[in-house]
């Protein structure tokens, strides 16, 4: 892939948990499909490696380490990513802890916290944080990586599933906000069962090579940040 080549050349995409998995996979095609793309996780050093890896195919990257559960440092990112550019075309919110499954009565207070912070108080903190930048987008897409457990709940599952049914309400609510006003098409994206370090927890047992590859997810990504849906828009993508 040539630099400034693909069908979403010119058009500037962040991803949040891009350090590894189905963000950083997501991060890289992105890239080859012609975006700029800024890589948001916590470590610097894993977001380098997949900045290099972009690098080195022809792509385009800029790296911001940040802990997303830290309301300030999303607001600062929002600042920098704003002064740099003045729209935001696709906002890919990926990034999410799974808290120990157990029964709901034994739920870890600070585990549940976590999971609330990051995966439902950092969504709506990214959404206010660079809605003005969508707004200006001619083409804007919202991404947001969820659960099935989010709209059916299974049992040991509740503070992860409460935390992705927050996350799902959040999405949905901020499609039919903006739907008529702006250009913003908003799709919740359930990956299904894919080969990512949070599955290898949740399924210990569970052979890695049964399961999909985050590159299948990710292609997918890039389509919808391609193609028109209603908004908001929901989806599986299976093997």
């Amino acid at each position: 892939m040539t630099q400034g080549s693909g069908p979403l050349t010119g058009q500037v995409a962040l991803v949040t948990g891009a350090s590894r998995g189905i963000g950083a996979e997501t991060a890289r095609a992105l890239a080859a499909a012609g975006a700029h793309v800024v890589l948001v996780a916590r470590s610097a050093k894993e977001l380098e490696q997949v900045e290099e890896e972009i690098f080195q195919a022809g792509g385009s990257a800029t790296i911001a380490p940040v802990d997303l559960t830290e309301p300030e440092g999303i607001a600062r990112l929002a600042t920098a990513i704003s002064s740099r550019w003045s729209a935001l075309d696709i906002l890919v919110i990926n990034a999410a802890t799974l808290p120990t499954l157990t029964p709901v009565w034994q739920i870890d207070p600070r585990e549940f916290n976590l999971a609330m912070t990051l995966n439902v108080m950092a969504t709506q903190a990214l959404i206010a944080g660079f809605d003005a930048m969508l707004k200006r987008s001619d083409n804007a897409r919202v991404i947001g990586v969820t659960s099935s457990v989010g709209a059916k709940p299974r049992a040991y599952w509740g503070a992860y599933g409460a935390s992705k049914a927050a996350f799902d309400n959040l999405l949905e609510s901020y499609a039919q906000e903006v739907r008529a006003i702006s250009n913003i098409r908003v799709t919740v994206l359930d990956p299904g069962a894919t080969r990512t370090k949070m599955r290898a927890r949740a399924y210990p047992g569970e052979d890695p090579n049964s399961v999909k590859a985050p590159a299948v997810v990710a292609g997918r990504i890039v389509a919808l940040a391609q193609e028109t849906h209603d908004s908001p828009h929901r989806e599986r993508v299976e093997a």
